[in-house]
C-alpha cells in the first residue's frame, strides 16, 4: 500500500520509517522538501503535501494541532481514501499543555469534516514516538485504540498498527476519539510532570 504521511516531525519521521522497514510504500507530504532538517529521509520519497496523497490508498495525518486545519483543507480530495488522524489538540496554557477540545468533540471528528468522503481513524496518538519506533520491544505488547467507523477499513488500519509492534484494539466509532484523546494526555502527563520519563507504554491485561 502507498502511505503518505502528512507533516515529519518525530511522529511522522518515525511511522513512515518504521512502516518502510515493513515494505510498505511511504511517501511524506512536507511543505517545503528541501528544508535540511529533513535531509534523513529519502529524497525520492519526499514531495509536496498535495502531490504525495494523489496516489496514496493511506493517508497519515501528523502535523501539530494548530496547522492541522490548514494542512488537511490543502491537500485536495481525499475521498475515499483511508485517513489515520495522529494529532491531539492541544495547546499551551497557565499549567502548561492542555486539550483544547473534548467531550463535545474531538481532534478526530474535526478531521473528516475537513476530509469529506474519506475514512476517518484516529489512532497512534495516545503514547511518544519513541515507542513507535520500539514497541515490539514491550516485554508485553502496548496497547493501541483505533477508533473510526467503517468495520472493513478499519482491519486494514489495526494491520498497521500492529506491523508495529502495538497490539490493535478496536475502540469503537470516530467520535470515541473524545475519549483517546484525553488518554493521551495522561501519557504526556506521566511522561512531563510525575517523573517516568517516556519509556513507559499503556497495556491491556486479561485474567486468565
Amino acid at each position: 500500500m502507498r502511505i503518505a504521511i502528512i507533516g515529519a516531525g518525530s511522529v511522522g519521521a518515525t511511522l513512515g520509517q518504521a512502516w518502510l522497514q515493513h515494505g510498505e510504500d511511504v511517501i511524506w507530504g512536507l511543505r517545503n522538501p528541501a528544508d535540511p532538517k529533513y535531509a534523513a529521509l529519502p529524497k525520492q520519497r519526499v514531495k509536496a503535501p498535495a502531490e504525495s496523497v494523489k496516489d496514496a490508498e493511506i493517508v497519515v495525518i501528523a502535523t501539530p494541532w494548530s496547522a492541522t486545519q490548514a494542512c488537511v483543507k490543502g491537500l485536495g480530495s481525499l475521498v475515499g481514501k483511508i485517513v489515520i488522524d495522529c494529532t491531539n489538540p492541544l495547546g499551551m496554557g497557565p499549567d502548561g499543555l492542555h486539550l483544547v477540545l473534548g467531550f463535545e468533540t474531538s481532534a478526530g471528528e474535526q478531521v473528516a469534516s475537513w476530509a469529506p468522503g474519506a475514512f476517518v481513524f484516529k489512532t497512534l496518538n495516545t503514547t511518544g514516538a519513541g515507542n513507535m519506533a520500539r514497541a515490539a520491544e514491550y516485554p508485553v505488547k502496548p496497547l493501541m485504540p483505533v477508533a473510526g467507523d467503517d468495520a472493513a477499513k478499519k482491519a486494514v488500519v489495526m494491520e498497521l498498527v500492529g506491523a508495529l509492534g502495538f497490539e490493535p484494539v478496536d475502540a469503537g466509532p470516530l467520535k470515541n476519539a473524545r475519549l483517546l484523546e484525553p488518554l493521551a494526555m495522561v501519557w504526556i502527563d506521566q511522561a512531563t510532570k510525575r517523573g517516568r520519563g517516556r519509556d513507559f507504554a499503556f497495556a491491556l491485561v486479561t485474567m486468565k
